[in-house]
């Protein structure tokens, strides 16, 4: 079951990739990034409102201001930069490459944060993995594209949004229904990405059938299907391993924009990905270090708890 959440987690998360570029040929991206948590926003909150009343009892203030800072985090800060970056041309595979260096941060600040430390072997996978994003980016950037240069360092910030969402829910105390927290999550994106969008006046779709193509895609594929199984890999399988996979967002959102928008693909491409995949089975087969480390067994994984409890990850 872990190994196939991880499969789709990675093709889900990649299409929010595509999504971003199927909606910037016809919109703004404040106005695809409106519409897509708008109406889903709205859809949540009857649902909730209707039929799961149950799951928000007990969500205290604390709880439901911790979500909404994450959900600007997660969702606000990362998806902007990234749709600013391909709209500004950056390819779809680059973009996505430039969010794989997140494994690598994340390794970095988990020892300190969450007593969570990175085997010697994982290392040396992350390490293969950043080979594979160096090149795959050193592709892109010479293929004479006529980018910016400043138009790559965009979707760093974004990342570093991820990352602080990432650590700030890991590091919670209480344990958040997931429903709970996507819907917060959702309104949080809705309710800023429609201020943003007024002030700019982006407010108005475009009447085309393409845009709201664009919309359902990432409603269905990239918010229900990439982030909510982010959040679901990440408490199954702890912070390092969640964050390995990033590494093969680049060239399977590389193949993506190949068949379907003829973004190049060549052997430097090919290559990050060989890369990237070494470098995933490297960090899943590692052992890890650490506070709640122990030996694996068949109902526990090896991976050490991202916070505090084992029982409340394993709800």
């Amino acid at each position: 079951m872990n190994a196939f959440l991880a499969v789709l987690f990675v093709v889900c998360w990649s299409s929010g990739f595509i999504g971003a570029k199927l909606g910037a040929g016809d919109a703004s991206p404040l106005t695809v990034l409106t519409w897509r948590f708008l109406p889903l926003a709205v859809a949540l909150a009857l649902a909730a409102a209707l039929f799961d009343r149950a799951r928000w009892r007990g969500l205290g203030s604390r709880a439901f201001g911790r979500q909404v800072t994450v959900g600007a985090l997660s969702q606000t800060g990362y998806l902007l930069t990234v749709y600013q970056a391909i709209g500004l041309g950056v390819s779809t595979g680059t973009t996505a490459l430039i969010d794989g260096t997140q494994p690598l941060v994340v390794a970095v600040l988990a020892g300190p944060l969450l007593g969570q430390y990175v085997a010697p072997r994982q290392w040396w996978g992350l390490l293969l993995g950043l080979a594979g994003v160096v090149i795959v980016t050193a592709g892109d950037a010479t293929s004479g594209s006529g980018v910016s240069w400043w138009a790559y360092l965009v979707p760093f910030a974004g990342m570093l949004s991820l990352v602080a969402a990432t650590f700030l829910e890991s590091r919670s105390p209480t344990d958040t229904d997931p429903v709970v927290s996507m819907t917060v999550h959702c309104a949080t994106s809705a309710v800023l990405f429609t201020a943003l969008a007024a002030c700019a006046g982006q407010v108005s779709p475009p009447p085309t059938a393409s845009f709201w193509w664009s919309v359902a895609w990432l409603i269905g594929l990239s918010t229900f299907g990439g982030y909510g199984l982010y959040w679901l890999v990440l408490r199954r399988s702890g912070v390092t391993r969640v964050n390995a996979l990033m590494f093969l967002m680049a060239p399977v959102t590389a193949i993506w924009g190949t068949v379907m928008f003829g973004e190049p693909f060549g052997i430097l491409t090919a290559l990050g990905l060989l890369l990237g995949l070494g470098a995933v089975a490297l960090v899943f087969r590692a052992q890890p270090r650490g506070r709640g480390a122990g030996t694996p067994t068949d109902e526990q994984s090896p991976e050490p708890e991202v916070v505090r409890g084992s029982a409340r990850l394993r709800r």
